[in-house]
């Protein structure tokens, strides 16, 4: 018998284990769909009036998230968490955003984690539907920068930037 190395071993997917973090994903969808209602309705002032309006468009694509994710961890034959991690709120608008920024920055390198260990399955169908939220997050990013006037992070680990302002 051949023992594996750890790391293998460790990156290793199965369908159950799948299940298990679109769960963890999922209960990200929760919290962002929370932030981006009760962010979008207590920005304040000029300066938030468009990035307000946009929060509300996220709430609605979050939940669209959550409903597709749902959806594959039952297709996994696993039941659907129901609760969501904890939102962080502030008075100051700049930090609400931010923690918006940080939140988007770890769902997208957990999606694209996901859709890696979808196709590690075989589950091509699935790991293409979390290409497409995958794209949505990465758009809510490039609103919250933009918002935050600051440079796109890069939340690959490359050390590039991923966008100029």
């Amino acid at each position: 018998m051949v023992k594996q190395n750890s790391a293998e071993n460790e990156r290793a997917i199965s369908r159950d284990r799948l299940a298990d973090l679109l769960n963890e994903d999922l209960s990200r969808e929760y919290q962002a769909i929370i932030g981006y209602v009760v962010y979008s309705q207590v920005l304040k002032g000029a300066a938030y009036m468009n990035i307000a309006n946009q929060l509300e468009i996220h709430a609605k694509q979050e939940l669209d998230h959550a409903l597709i994710i749902s959806r594959q961890i039952d297709y996994l034959g696993k039941m659907p968490v129901v609760t969501p991690k904890p939102v962080r709120i502030s008075e100051d608008p700049k930090e609400m955003l931010r923690f918006d920024l940080d939140n988007e920055g770890e769902t997208i390198r957990n999606y694209r984690e996901r859709i890696k260990q979808c196709e590690e399955l075989g589950e091509y169908a699935m790991a293409e539907q979390i290409r497409q939220i995958l794209v949505d997050e990465q758009d809510h990013q490039i609103d919250l920068a933009t918002a935050l006037g600051e440079e796109v992070p890069d939340v690959s680990g490359s050390g590039r930037k991923t966008s100029k302002k």
